[in-house]
């Protein structure tokens, strides 16, 4: 069936990286195939566009969201995709915008992913981008356009046709009219899509040779990959996923082997509860008769030199009193100010009022050898004491030891075979590890050349389908002109503003340029609503038809707040129109459209869409998810 087919481009998820999370959205059904429809429904300002915008930077865009709490969380973008049916990962830096994206076959959180390919955003056309990437599971890589024969196809300008972002919805720039070159390049990509553009069977030709020369060079890296993989006897996959498994369920087993161990060892040693307890008892005696052993020991350290002071000061006390028997003291004039003093019995000097006291040596005498006796009391008291303390702590330090070791006896019996068993449960830990590593980089190795394989297969189906497509073209063949696709795609677009029911719809068609129009008039004229409607319409058309004639398009369509101009005030008629709108989408992908894909961010859904919903975005800290960075509130 046409709408089974796996060829082109699938989103699967979206990670943004920050320091220490990850943000994800998950765009897969309960099957892990792409979902036909996701929405990304919640209040504005909360990363829903910002989700549209970076899946449009993992596929090559020029720059990525810089909202205030984008910035400083994320550090680079992963999108899993799925190319003709196979599963990848497209990584890039955030920040600066990188000019590299890495690619590498695999899932997220796949343990044997494939290794990183830098491939490089400019030029477009070097076969080793990642815009020749892309193409290439479009069947147009090498594609040039008529106009410029130096500048190929990018896919940037197919993400016209795969993107309409908000900013188009409701303008006058649908078709980039006011760039004219960038307008007659999307005709011409809608041409290439469609295959009516010219040279298309040089087009073929080229792609053929392309093709055949890559499976040239695959064959060529899977033998040698082969012919490895059979050197390390590593086994068929079968083997090692069973080998994976196994040493897997054997280190779980292990962990609780050791669990249990632990518990069994606290109860076959419980009997010693006393015994411990005695040695912690004994252990805390010691502690404390050392500590007042080091306690006196420091006190008389500290006071011998304050003896040795008082000891001075009682001697120069008493040299003072001699001098004072020996000679007169009794001074005639001012310390101070040298001033006579009178024989009178004032206490000051009478000039300058400075104290003329003699000093009381005899006083001062007495109370320095009053310190001095109390201070060698002190000392000889410690120097007593000293040695019964450390008499003491060496029997509480011995009687500690003792108390140990009558645990060590009476517990060694009890341990000693739990010792040996977890020294057993060790070695089988280490093995199970060794032999999960080598299961491991066994499935990495089958993997990779699965891989290859598969994409062998693919580049044979790619050249067979292209020579299908070379002979189909010929000049045997009648193929549809340009006009008769301007004119299909025209159809459906008539087609699917009546399913909306545009107001008063009469003269609804596509011009020549691609231009739509209605009511005989292009879109320019309609109010700002009808521009919405319009440009839904005309970029639905595209994609429906394009996807129905089996065309070159990816087969995914990003659309950006569908609601835009319309719902004002909670109007009935524009509510209803939403809905079919909604309702044409999801007929469209259960029918005609299956195994395309359509990825939508909306403010407030219709009811009727719900189970399509993949994330609501509250914007309230009580009712998570507040958003993309959900941990920004």
């Amino acid at each position: 069936m046409i709408g089974l087919r796996t060829q082109g481009i699938r989103i699967r998820r979206l990670r943004l990286h920050g320091d220490d999370r990850a943000y994800d959205v998950d765009f897969r059904a309960p099957d892990d195939a792409p979902r036909p429809l996701s929405i990304l429904a919640g209040a504005f300002s909360t990363g829903k566009t910002t989700i549209l915008e970076f899946v449009d930077y993992c596929l090559g865009a020029n720059d990525h969201p810089r909202h205030p709490e984008i910035t400083p969380k994320v550090k680079s973008a992963t999108l899993e995709v799925e190319l003709s049916g196979s599963p990848y990962l497209i990584e890039r830096a955030v920040g600066e915008p990188s000019m590299f994206a890495y690619v590498r076959a695999g899932r997220l959180d796949d343990p044997g992913a494939a290794p990183r390919v830098r491939r490089p955003l400019r030029p477009a056309g070097h076969p080793e981008s990642l815009s020749s990437l892309l193409l290439s599971h479009c069947k147009l890589q090498g594609v040039r356009l008529s106009f410029d024969t130096d500048d190929p196809l990018s896919f940037r300008d197919l993400m016209w046709l795969c993107f309409l972002p908000n900013e188009r919805l409701d303008g006058k720039d649908l078709l980039f009219e006011s760039v004219p070159m960038k307008h007659l390049k999307l005709r011409q990509v809608v041409d290439v899509v469609f295959d009516v553009h010219d040279d298309h069977t040089v087009e073929i030709g080229r792609r053929i040779r392309t093709v055949e020369a890559e499976l040239a060079a695959a064959r060529t890296a899977y033998r040698a990959a082969e012919q490895l993989v059979e050197e390390q006897h590593v086994g068929s996959r079968a083997d090692l996923e069973a080998l994976h498994q196994s040493a897997k369920e054997e280190l779980s087993a292990c962990a609780q082997a050791l669990a249990d161990l632990d518990a069994r060892a606290r109860a076959g040693t419980g009997f010693a509860a006393e015994l411990r307890e005695r040695h912690r008892e004994a252990a805390r005696a010691a502690l404390l008769a050392y500590a007042e052993l080091r306690d006196r020991e420091t006190q008389l350290q500290r006071m011998i030199p304050l003896r040795g002071s008082y000891a001075d000061d009682v001697s120069k006390w008493t040299m003072l009193a001699e001098a004072d028997r020996l000679f007169e003291t009794a001074a005639s004039v001012c310390a101070s100010c040298q001033a006579p003093l009178a024989a009178t019995d004032d206490e000051r000097c009478p000039a300058c009022r400075f104290p003329v006291t003699p000093v009381d040596v005899s006083g001062e005498l007495r109370s320095a050898k009053t310190r001095l006796a109390e201070l060698n009391r002190h000392l000889d008291d410690l120097e007593r004491e000293i040695p019964r303390l450390r008499s003491a702590a060496s029997r509480a330090q011995e009687a500690e030891s003792r108390a140990a070791a009558e645990v060590d006896a009476v517990t060694a019996h009890a341990v000693t075979p739990f010792l040996a068993e977890r020294d057993a449960i060790a070695r089988r830990r280490e093995e199970a590890a060794a032999t999960l590593q080598r299961a491991v980089g066994g499935l990495r190795l089958v993997q990779g050349l699965e891989r290859r394989a598969a994409g062998i297969v693919q580049m044979m189906d790619q050249v067979a389908a292209d020579r299908e497509e070379l002979v189909a073209a010929g000049p045997q063949s009648r193929r549809a002109d340009r006009s008769a696709v301007v004119r299909r795609v025209g159809e459906r677009y008539r087609e699917i503003l009546r399913v909306f029911r545009y107001p008063k719809l009469a003269d609804a068609y596509l011009a020549e340029d691609l231009t739509p129009y209605v009511r005989g008039e292009p879109y320019t004229a309609a109010s700002s609503g009808g521009r919405t409607l319009i440009a839904l319409a005309w970029q639905l058309a595209m994609f429906e038809t394009a996807w129905e004639t089996r065309s070159s398009h990816p087969g995914f369509l990003l659309l950006d707040s569908p609601q835009k101009n319309l719902g004002a005030l909670g109007d009935l008629e524009d509510g209803r129109t939403i809905q079919r709108i909604y309702r044409h989408i999801e007929d469209w992908l259960a029918g005609r459209g299956v195994g395309a894909q359509v990825v939508v961010a909306d403010n407030a859904p219709p009811p009727t869409a719900a189970d399509d919903v993949i994330v609501r975005y509250s914007r309230r800290a009580d009712q998570p998810p507040y958003g993309l960075i959900d941990d920004d509130v």
